[in-house]
């Protein structure tokens, strides 16, 4: 894989940059050829894949997975957007300044959520944006929050475990589920909304990108 989406040249590293487009809810098969959808993306870069979700902690909301295999979601296309020359020590690092300035609990389905991540690597990365019909739910929602269900115009997506375990060692952090408590009420209503991690294994492991210190 690494063969086809990076090359070396001397120290510089040459690499695509690719929106990996994903679909929350069957209803965008009805409704994507009309323009419109609820979506999900992440950025691949160097052959990870880079997202943004919501949990409850101010800490990084950044994570890391395969690229195509973001648990909990349909992964439906990618889209090509250019190539840069950085090797893959420096994108870390970027990834990393990045995510101080993406908290999980800063979350907002309308007005800072995953798409505009990716939209924000993008236009960074590549003086471009993403294609306007990956996030014009939010736009729309924008100008008028009455068109969306009330269970999605607060952060929708959400963490299932609870806490964030720091693994100094790998330096990263990681996804812990250990202390667990018994169901509420309002766990029972956040079941019914869209789930961004998945306690699954195997090749939808994910793991959150320490942010850098400042």
């Amino acid at each position: 894989m690494g063969a086809a989406n990076t090359s070396i040249s001397g120290s510089e590293y040459e690499t695509q940059v690719i929106l990996n487009v994903y679909d929350l809810t069957p209803l965008n098969n009805y409704i994507y050829w009309v323009g419109c959808g609820i979506f999900h993306s992440g950025i691949e870069v160097h052959d990870k894949e880079y997202g943004f979700g919501a949990h409850d902690f101010p800490a990084s909301g950044v994570f890391e997975v395969e690229p195509r295999s973001c648990p909990g979601f349909i992964y439906r296309n990618s889209i090509i957007l250019g190539r840069i020359k950085m090797p893959p020590s420096e994108f870390r690092s970027f990834i990393e300044n990045v995510a101080a300035e993406y908290h999980g609990d800063t979350y907002h389905l309308i007005s800072k959520n995953c798409n505009h991540f990716t939209d924000d690597i993008c236009w960074r990365l590549t003086g471009k944006r993403i294609p306007g019909w990956v996030n014009r739910l939010a736009r729309l929602g924008a100008l008028c929050s009455c068109l969306l269900p009330e269970s999605l115009q607060v952060t929708t997506v959400k963490q299932l475990p609870e806490y964030h375990n720091y693994s100094e060692e790998e330096g990263s952090e990681s996804v812990s589920t250990a202390t667990p408590h018994d169901p509420t009420e309002s766990d029972d209503a956040d079941q019914d909304k869209l789930h961004l991690i998945s306690q699954s294994g195997g090749s939808e492991e994910l793991s959150f990108v320490k942010e850098a210190q400042r």
